[in-house]
């Protein structure tokens, strides 16, 4: 019982790391091109990624049960695997570089559920049908082709749009392109918060009831007080009381605001004009509300980050900062394995010292 509460603790510390190291996928745009200051960009994304998170389970429910035996699933694996990616979210905010929380919590999750089947890789759903749906799930595509295909596709879009807006805007004023893409960033940066809600802060939701259900199957939840019955979860399901506790974490996260990583999306990057902004902010919010809503736990961090590259190859390709560009494509290779390796580590200690 008292291992279950951690789990729940941990996995809301985790969605707490996520919203102030996630923040710069909403507002390092914003806060770059200077048509908001970091303290309302900040207060933004707080209420907009509130608002996202109460919306739709998809991703919860992929996470929860689309990419692991939840057979294989034990509370030290999901305590494993919430371990490994505060680690390393953790060490790339330290160090300034925008991974995904996404990948680290997936990764961590499916070495630590291997580690528990005693190295039996077949607990991965690596590509499956849900019986209950009929839909395509499992590791490579929902995780591993949309790792590819979305920031291509961020890319691509990002730079044709900043086209066709340079090509609508040629023959105006500069001040007037200015004024008027100040105004639309604050609409560009509203949506991109609430998709960052949609996906993010449901990974957490899907950990929880993962966590919930597994107990209750276990009968860790047999002698509960009436109080607490709210916790018993005889199927998989994220209900209500979970969507409102973890979106409320993701905004106070969010509020906290990740500065080093604003730093490196909003200005080291590539330089931003207003028009800029909404063209990476607008391509990047479409591409991550889809993925929501497929049910894709996709990586904001990868998204955001393409799509301002792309824009601002549109200006010239050696005005994208390149060196940062392979900086943060070394982190984002390394999330899934080393995640993996600390997960799997972590159950393996476990069992070696706990029993």
């Amino acid at each position: 019982m008292m291992l279950v509460l951690l789990i729940v603790v941990v996995a809301l510390v985790f969605e707490f790391i996520n919203g102030f190291h996630d923040t710069a996928n909403a507002i390092a745009t914003s806060v770059a091109t200077k048509v908001m200051s970091p303290r309302q960009a900040v207060f933004l994304a707080s209420v907009r990624n509130l608002l996202g998170a109460l919306a739709g389970t998809a991703v919860a429910t992929t996470i929860g049960k689309g990419l692991v035996d939840v057979q294989a699933v034990t509370s030290v694996s999901l305590l494993a695997a919430l371990t490994a990616a505060i680690i390393w979210n953790l060490i790339t905010w330290w160090f300034g570089l925008p991974s995904s929380s996404s990948h680290a919590l997936i990764g961590g999750l499916c070495g630590a559920a291997v580690a528990a089947a005693n190295g039996n890789w077949s607990v991965v759903h690596w590509i499956a049908t849900d019986p209950a749906s009929g839909k395509t799930i499992g590791l490579w595509p929902k995780v591993v082709m949309p790792m590819v295909i979305a920031p291509a596709l961020g890319i691509l879009v990002g730079y044709i749009l900043m086209g066709l807006l340079l090509a609508c805007a040629a023959r105006w004023r500069p001040s007037t392109v200015n004024t008027l893409f100040r105004k639309c960033q604050f609409v560009s940066a509203a949506w991109m918060s609430f998709s960052h809600g949609t996906n993010d802060a449901q990974k957490t939701m899907g950990v929880i009831a993962l966590t919930l259900f597994t107990a209750t199957q276990s009968h860790a939840f047999d002698d509960l007080p009436s109080w607490l019955h709210f916790l018993h979860s005889p199927e998989f399901k994220v209900y209500p009381w979970i969507k409102v506790v973890c979106a409320i974490t993701i905004a106070a996260g969010t509020a906290v605001g990740g500065w080093r990583i604003i730093h490196t999306l909003g200005k080291k990057m590539v330089k931003l004009q207003p028009i800029h902004g909404f063209a990476a902010q607008t391509t990047a919010a479409g591409i991550i509300q889809t993925a929501s809503a497929l049910g894709i736990p996709l990586s904001t961090t990868h998204v955001t980050s393409a799509c301002i590259t792309g824009v601002g190859a549109t200006r010239r390709l050696n005005a994208v900062r390149w060196s940062v560009v392979e900086r943060m494509l070394w982190a984002w290779l390394l999330t899934l394995p080393v995640t993996a390796a600390i997960g799997y580590a972590v159950v393996a200690l476990f069992h070696l010292f706990g029993g």
